[in-house]
């Protein structure tokens, strides 16, 4: 590739440089920068050109702006992210940045342009009936990442020479564990309770949720096929999320999300109640039921949708008039009951299915405190003989 170059002054008076860009068999390929007040800017500019062109770090000009960038990112990544997630990424790119700073050119991009918009969205990032209202940190951090992916691709694709998210200021992760809400044992007790009552007929998910600790998807992606009753165990391998609004079946978030979970004796005998129950109303629904082996399914066998199932677990909260608790909650009361049992951390961050100890012990920080302080009281007895 040829590296020559000219400086040369323009009919306005100003300088100007034409530096060869041509591939070897190639057709000619220059590149023309105007608008220097001296010689000697438009000389040092030519050979920092030169320099990138030479060690690889050169990224032609180009028009496209961001928005046009995101949209082609999107459909490229598209078959090789999770349904969910492509999903999630347009609906965060499409509502919070396109609209703002789309029309900027994807080159003019910076960290003091990804600042403005962090603050934007912090101070007034809702619309429609929320209009007025910011995003969360952890929303805006959010956005951060996603637009983090995407620009590192525009690096390794040749569009950029550097990613502008690492010199943006995004929002600190904000700890939520101290406030995080969990039910004690009784009013958990008091909920089962209340819904086998009630004749729920969720009653089962809620028991499984409540004793295993498994996220809302996994639960309501178990199939019978998943179930050793016999052992007391059920293996995670399938999950159902929402996509679009539309139920669809997908695969645990993570590697170490596939796993074997074990069941206590009363979870086994409330899913083999649940099973004869379930096949009663198959018989009555005959011809009409959809077979997806699934454990938790609708009256013809489709999955359920996972956002309504939180719905219905907030409508008997209401209903029972208990302390406030998102259907998520059930997985952090199981894991701080765990925890508070004595159960070892790391058989904790099994079940879980947490990729590693460490976001187990983090999550749950303020749990693992109050077990050190029992760690010390109980080593330090040993050491210096109980009173």
């Amino acid at each position: 590739m040829s590296r020559e170059g000219s400086v040369k002054r323009d009919a306005s008076g100003k300088w100007m440089f034409v530096l060869d860009l041509t591939p070897p068999g190639a057709p000619r390929k220059q590149l023309r920068r105007r608008g220097f007040a001296t010689k000697a800017e438009a000389l040092d500019e030519l050979d920092r050109v030169k320099h990138e062109a030479r060690t690889g770090g050169y990224v032609a000009p180009t028009k496209q702006t961001l928005a046009g960038y995101l949209g082609e990112w999107l459909a490229i990544i598209e078959p090789t992210v999770r349904p969910s997630t492509h999903h999630s990424y347009s609906r965060n790119l499409n509502l919070h940045v396109a609209p703002r700073i789309g029309d900027v050119a994807l080159q003019a991009v910076d960290g003091g342009t990804l600042n403005r918009l962090y603050a934007e969205l912090l101070a007034s990032g809702h619309r429609g009936h929320d209009a007025g209202n910011g995003l969360s940190p952890r929303t805006v951090r959010y956005v951060h990442t996603v637009l983090h992916r995407a620009f590192k691709d525009a690096v390794r694709w040749g569009r950029l020479t550097r990613n502008p998210a690492d010199a943006a200021d995004p929002p600190r992760p904000t700890t939520n564990t101290a406030t995080m809400t969990t039910w004690p044992p009784a009013v958990l007790a008091d909920f089962l309770g209340r819904s086998k009552g009630y004749g729920d007929r969720y009653y089962v998910l809620w028991v499984l949720l409540a004793t295993t600790g498994m996220r809302r998807g996994e639960g309501l992606g178990l199939r019978w096929s998943d179930l050793d009753l016999d052992a007391g165990r059920a293996s995670v391998r399938q999950t159902v999320i929402a996509v679009k609004h539309a139920t669809a079946f997908g695969t645990p978030k993570t590697a170490q999300g596939v796993r074997s979970v074990d069941l206590d004796a009363g979870t086994v005998t409330a899913l083999r109640d649940h099973r004869r129950s379930q096949l009663e109303e198959r018989l009555l629904i005959g011809a009409g039921w959809h077979d997806h082996d699934l454990v938790f399914c609708k009256v013809d066998g489709e999955p359920l949708h996972p956002e309504r199932v939180s719905r219905e677990f907030q409508r008997r909260i209401a209903r029972w008039e208990l302390p406030a608790l998102t259907l998520h909650g059930l997985r952090h009361t199981w894991a701080t009951l765990a925890l508070q049992a004595g159960v070892h951390p790391k058989v904790v961050q099994e079940r879980l299915g947490h990729a590693t100890i460490g976001i187990t012990l983090g999550t749950y920080s303020h749990v693992t405190a109050g077990m050190q302080r029992d760690a010390a009281e109980q080593v330090a007895g040993l050491i210096f003989g109980g009173s």
